[in-house]
């Protein structure tokens, strides 16, 4: 392996994010390919770039077609949830069954507790401060379930910045469209308004938080599952 290719791959997992190593087994000639770029002497064409990145969102490694072998290095799926709520309660163990890693931030700590959240990872501090030291990325999920201007909107002004790749608040769509005059406000425009889905979750007639969480997470996972075309696109 060269030395440039070793040392990227080890930045990228040291950072988090998802990188694949790329060997034709023909000649052992390598490269690293992510979600926005390409590195070595291995030159793939568009089309194999894609099929490299879809093998990335699936965390599948394995040998593709032309004789490559692909590697995928992904760090661990998070989802971050930002509200102790009845809904966070039914929605972390689907999620962690799902193969997320959850975190549930709420400086509420009468809602926060190990009674209501037995076995998951419970963050007290300020939904900002939280965000920030979580460092979401595009294997980051992001969901504000509070209903509380002061919790939910801290916590979002955080995610928007970063690269997570969902970002989903509960609440009805006149709760929404106020929430999105408050981050016109903090500076956000239009292009980041798209990155919010709000009204949470798929339009499946969800009513009780069992059925809110399900149509949650069926929607985090179409645009896990979809990111890929979406990035090819950008680039």
């Amino acid at each position: 392996m060269q030395p440039a290719i070793l040392k990227r791959l080890l930045d990228e997992r040291a950072e988090k994010r998802p990188v694949a190593l790329v060997t034709r087994i023909a000649d052992g000639v390598q490269c690293i390919v992510t979600p926005g770029d390409m590195l070595g002497e291995l030159v793939l064409n568009d089309a194999e770039q894609a099929t490299i990145r879809r093998h990335l969102a699936d965390d599948r490694s394995g040998m593709v077609e032309g004789g490559y072998f692909v590697h995928v290095h992904n760090p661990p799926l998070r989802l971050v949830l930002v509200g102790a709520v009845h809904i966070a309660q039914a929605l972390a163990p689907m999620a962690a069954i799902a193969g997320y890693q959850v975190v549930i931030v709420d400086p509420r700590q009468a809602f926060a507790t190990d009674e209501r959240f037995p076995g998951v990872s419970l963050d007290d501090r300020w939904p900002d401060e939280a965000l920030e030291a979580l460092k979401p990325n595009r294997r980051t999920a992001v969901v504000t379930l509070t209903h509380d201007p002061k919790l939910d909107d801290p916590a979002l002004i955080v995610a928007l910045k970063s690269d997570a790749f969902y970002i989903g608040c509960l609440g009805s769509r006149k709760t929404h469209a106020k929430r999105l005059e408050r981050l016109g406000e903090a500076g956000f425009g239009e292009a980041d308004f798209t990155r919010i889905h709000g009204p949470l979750g798929l339009n499946i007639g969800a009513v009780t938080p069992a059925e809110i969480a399900i149509s949650a997470l069926a929607q985090i996972t179409e645009v896990l599952r979809r990111a890929p075309e979406s990035e090819a696109k950008a680039a």
